[in-house]
Formats: structure tokens, C-alpha cells, sequence
């Protein structure tokens, strides 16, 4: 009986790895917005810190990174489903 040549290879498909590439490229894009926002002066507060991006968008950005991780690692497609 001939072997399957997908069930000889990685256990995760190259297309779920290039997903999982894309939601930890998306997860970084969320921390470098978090980043910054600091004084250089210690004894001068700036409010920078707080601004709608740092607080409410990277957030999202990187929990939208880590569904597309858990999306990219618990997708199987349909050349990778056993009828049986």
C-alpha cells in the first residue's frame, strides 16, 4: 500500500505554519504600538502614557494576534481530514 505524502511529512502544514508567522507578526505590530510613551525626565510625568492607542488599540491588536495563533495551530483543512 502506498504511503500519503502528507501523512509522511510535518504533523502541521506549511500553510498553518505561514499562520502562525502572520498571528505572531500581528502580536509584535501590538507591543512596538504599546511601546514609548515614557519620560526622559524622571520627575516630569507625561501623560503620553495613556493615549488611546497604548491603552485600548494595541490590546486589541495583540489579542487579535494570539486568536489568529489559536486559530492557525486548531485549523485543519480539508486535505488534512480522515474520513473514517
Amino acid at each position: 500500500m502506498k504511503e500519503n505524502l502528507d501523512d509522511a511529512g510535518f504533523a502541521v502544514p506549511k500553510k498553518n505554519i505561514l499562520y502562525v508567522i502572520a498571528g505572531f507578526a500581528v502580536m509584535l505590530l501590538g507591543y512596538f504600538l504599546m511601546a514609548g510613551g515614557g519620560s526622559d525626565n524622571p520627575d516630569v510625568f507625561n501623560q503620553e502614557m495613556f493615549s488611546f492607542r497604548r491603552i485600548v488599540v494595541a490590546p486589541i491588536v495583540i489579542l487579535a494576534g494570539m486568536v489568529i495563533e489559536v486559530w492557525a495551530i486548531m485549523h485543519v483543512g480539508k486535505s488534512g481530514r480522515r474520513n473514517g
